[in-house]
This record gives structure tokens, sequence and C-alpha cells, in this order.
């Protein structure tokens, strides 16, 4: 009898070991590393991107910060925009902090080389706000999703602000693969939208590059005798060379100028170019729904009055994106998250965004701005000319599954 009763003793702490062994594990943090380059030039993109990521994860949890349970734990990692130090941050995260997600990076030269990381330790990476093609294109593995628009969408949305007949245009980009992936979707692009626009001329110049004249005038000699509408299509990261363009008179050629969208404080630089048009992946006056309405007052309340930037709602995105996988999924194993991102659609500050099943790149839509005639401040910039709907940018898919 005795010995009976401490069998039954025994077993029932056992139990209570493994019950409490069971509720333990699934009280264990979820770790999410987010790698950024905020040492260098884009510190400003991986400061916005923190910001909002943050804000997006308290969004999605109504400031809970936990999902299913479980704590949300954010592992920051800086890699300096440097490809190798990015890699080193993502095996150390996967491997030595454990985390269930990666998200990053800022630089797309960086983002490329943490792919195959996440391919080995089969982990889901989400690429935030790195644009590169390559990153949903022939780089890519199935543990990649990314929330960032790509090359592709951005020269999709500028083709369609240039289908006018007889367009003449030269490119200035960034010698990297930002630059050359921007250019070369802009090439395709054009073509996509039917536009009749003809590239005559491409310039590279390298990163740092801070005097423009002489790339400048290859382009001036390239477009000045051209018929119609003569333009300079730029691609560009970090310090804009708009103004410095615009200091060497490309009107006396009749050349204009497209720069594209970026962060307010260099469209800020551009306010004196009244009607200067682009397109955007975001501007927090445009986009009218509920998520854009919280950012975009919550923000402003924590930060003097500054409205949310370029890349605070990027970083917003892929925080909604991770929750809603992680519900979704009930899970934070890989093959359920990938099971469940796949086609899968969520609110964003830009509206919905959906990962398309192929290539899991987020679909999205973007925006054509014009310059207002008079800004009344450095943050109250743009018009809206159109929102430009995700279904309009037929993006190609480039992947091999």
């Amino acid at each position: 009898m005795e010995a009976a009763l401490k069998r039954v003793v025994g077993s029932l702490a056992l139990a209570g070991a493994l019950l409490a062994g069971g509720m333990a594990m699934a009280q264990q943090p979820l770790k999410i590393a987010l790698i950024y380059g905020k040492t260098g030039p884009l510190e400003a993109y991986a400061r916005q991107t923190e910001a909002g990521f943050m804000l997006g994860l308290e969004y999605a949890t109504q400031g809970k910060l936990e999902v299913g349970g479980r704590k949300i734990q954010v592992i920051l990692k800086d890699d300096q925009l440097k490809p190798d130090v990015a890699k080193a941050a993502l095996e150390q995260a996967y491997g030595d902090d454990k985390v269930d997600i990666a998200v990053g990076t800022t630089s797309s030269a960086a983002a490329l080389a943490m792919l195959p990381v996440a391919e080995e330790y089969k982990k889901i990476l989400l690429v935030e706000p790195a644009v590169a093609d390559q990153i949903t294109g022939d780089k890519w593995n199935r543990y990649i999703f990314r929330t960032a628009r790509n090359s592709t969408q951005d020269a999709l949305a500028g083709a369609v602000t240039l289908k006018d007949e007889n367009i003449h245009i030269a490119t200035l980009a960034q010698d990297y693969a930002f630059g050359r992936d921007g250019i070369a979707s802009l090439k395709e692009a054009l073509a996509a939208v039917g536009s009749k626009a003809r590239i005559v001329h491409e310039e590279y110049a390298p990163q740092q590059t801070t005097d423009f004249t002489a790339p400048a005038q290859r382009i001036f000699d390239a477009l000045k005798d051209k018929p119609g509408r003569k333009i300079i299509a730029v691609v560009w990261a970090g310090a804009h060379p708009l103004p410095k363009l615009m200091d060497l008179k490309p009107e006396r050629f009749g050349i204009e100028v497209a720069p594209g969208g970026n962060i307010l404080p260099v469209m800020a630089g551009w306010k004196q170019f009244a009607g200067l048009e682009g397109a955007i992946y975001y501007y927090w006056g445009f986009p009218k729904n509920p998520v854009n309405d919280w950012l975009v007052a919550e923000y402003k309340k924590r930060n003097a009055g500054a409205p949310p930037d370029f890349f605070v709602a990027g970083g917003m995105s892929a925080a909604l994106a991770v929750v809603e996988a992680v519900k979704k999924a009930k899970s934070t194993d890989s093959e359920k998250l990938i099971a469940a991102m796949e086609g899968m659609s969520f609110d964003t500050p830009k509206g919905r965004m959906t990962f398309r099943k192929e290539d899991h790149q987020a679909l999205q839509v973007m925006y054509h701005w014009k310059m207002k005639a008079n800004p009344p401040d450095n943050v109250d910039l743009l018009d809206l000319v159109r929102e430009i709907p995700a279904g309009e940018m037929k993006l190609p898919i480039r992947v091999k599954r």
C-alpha cells in the first residue's frame, strides 16, 4: 500500500513538473532581431525603421507587447551597412540569441549577404527596408519575405509618371546594387507601362559623390539636342544630388529632373522647385486609413509635432506583418510561418499589403506626387496626384521555385 502511494505521489509530481515545464515553454519570450545600418550615412533610415517597428508592435498588440501569451523581446543589432557585419549579426541572432524571426536591413548589399544565413538556419528573415530586386529575385530563398517595396515597384510607379509621348531620359544612380537595380528596373518598367520614353544615357557615380559637375555635363551633352521632353531620372539613397544638379541649371537645355521620393529632410531641400513630380513609397499625408491615422497622431504626439517619415511607415509595416504571421500560424515554427505568410494580407499605414506566394514580395500601393507651389513648412510639402494601385503595377516574378 505504501509503495503504491509513493508511485501515485511520484506520478503526480512528474505530471506537475511536466505541466510546469510546458507552461514555462509557453511563456518563453518571442524573440525578434532587428538588424539595421545605424552607423553610417543611412543612419536616419535606420532610426526611422526602429521607431516604426516599435510603434507597429505596440499597435498590433494593443500596447501589451505580447503575442499568444509570449512577451515580445526585440534585439537590436547595428550592421554598420557592411555586408560581412550584417551576415555575422544574423548568424549570432539565430545561433546565439535564438531569435524566432529576424527583420532587416537598411542596405541592399548588406541584406543580400544575409539571405543565405536565413536558408542555412531555416529561419524567417523579413526584409525591411532594403529594396534591391535580387532580394526577392535571383538571390531569394523560401525563408525570405519582404515588406519593403522593391526596385521594380519604385520603377513601375515612376514609369507611370513618364508616359507622355516623345520623352528622352538620362539616368543618374549610385554605383552599387541599389542604383544599378533601380535603373535596370526602370527600363523594364517603362516598357511594361507602355511608355514611349527612351533611355539615351546611363550615369553611375560612387555612393559618396559630392561633386556632380562631370556626371551632369555628360548627361547634359546626351540630352540637350533631343526633341520633346528631356528628363534626368535619379535613383539615389542618402544625401540627394537634386539641389546640386539644379545649381548646374539643366533648365537652360530644357531638361527636367525626376528625383523619385525621399525622406522629409531631403525633400525639404526641394521646396523651391514648385511643380517637381515623382513617385513615392509613403508620405504621411497621403494614406487615409485607421492605421495611418493612428501612426500620424501617435508619432506627432511623441515627436514634438513632427509627422512620421518614409521608413517609419516601413518599420511599422514589418512589425504588423510579424505579429499577424505569428497569430495566424499560432507558432514560430518556420514551416508553419511560411504556410501562414504565403498569400497573407495585413493592414499597414499604406493600407492592405499582401505577400505574393511566388516570391514573398509584399504587393502594395505607391503614390504619384507633385511639390506644392508654396510649402508652408518643411513637412507639408507634397500634393497627391494619384494613388497607384498595386494591381496597376505588373510586377514580374524573378525567382525559380
